[in-house]
């Protein structure tokens, strides 16, 4: 397979409010919110709390991520993994969603957390997602990345990073600090569910001398010897395209 294509966008300036307006012009027909700036944002997370009776959640590493700006990198194995962490954290997370997402009956949730849409494939929505992006490091807020691109088909794998995000990101950010996180769950019957969520210590990185390969390589290498997971070099969309059943 040809490696996969990656342009390096340099994300633009300007106020929230004008680059909130261009992305509305972008998704015309989608009710985005207020990406990284929801007024309903702590609401909700207190809200979530309550999922403590079903959920017992272990953070492994939180004293590791300072206050304010940081990049947050994880793995993917459940839908929930977002609100495992935020709701046991307290971080203010503004993570890039597909717009598809805006668009199914759970489009409130994500307008309510204020998370930022993209449209896969599109270089417009990108540039802009990445704008977003760093409006939301400028206020202190938290960015959450899934490089995996979709949840992962075995949760005891991890499967082939997307650079087209991960690279631009890190590289149009390079003072900020960069951490893996890794997402695992323990379900037991009728007993509350274990999650463990682990936490790594700001990643060693330079995007000024790391090429696109080695970036990704070492966002790789910290999420498995955080999480334990075994590598396969597919991406997950591939994975699960795979195990459909083929028609005729």
């Amino acid at each position: 397979m040809a490696p996969e294509p990656v342009t390096i966008l340099q994300p633009r300036g300007g106020s929230y409010p004008s680059v909130l307006a261009e992305g509305r012009s972008l998704y015309p027909r989608v009710r985005i919110g207020r990406p990284g700036q929801a007024r309903s944002y702590w609401p909700m997370v207190a809200l979530m709390r309550a999922l403590r009776v079903r959920w017992a959640v272990q953070i492994l590493g939180r004293e590791r991520v300072a206050a304010g700006a940081g990049i947050i990198i994880a793995n993917h194995v459940s839908a929930v993994d977002p609100v495992a962490v935020v709701m046991s954290t307290w971080w203010r997370v503004t993570a890039f969603t597909k717009v598809e997402a805006f668009q199914s009956r759970g489009g409130l949730f994500f307008r309510i957390m204020g998370q930022i849409p993209l449209r896969r494939g599109d270089e417009a929505a990108t540039d802009w997602a990445l704008v977003m992006a760093t409006q939301a490091l400028r206020r202190g807020g938290k960015i959450g990345l899934y490089p995996e691109g979709t949840r992962s088909p075995d949760p005891g794998r991890l499967h082939k990073l997307h650079k087209r995000i991960l690279v631009p990101l890190l590289q149009a950010n390079p003072d900020v600090p960069v951490h893996a996180l890794t997402t695992s769950y323990a379900r037991r019957g009728w007993r509350r569910t274990r999650v463990q969520v682990r936490v790594s210590a700001p990643l060693a990185l330079d995007p000024a001398k790391l090429t696109a390969e080695e970036l990704t390589v070492a966002v790789r290498e910290a999420l498995l010897e955080l999480g334990g997971q075994t590598y396969v070099d597919r991406y997950a969309h591939d994975v699960k395209r795979d195990r459909q059943p083929h028609a005729g």
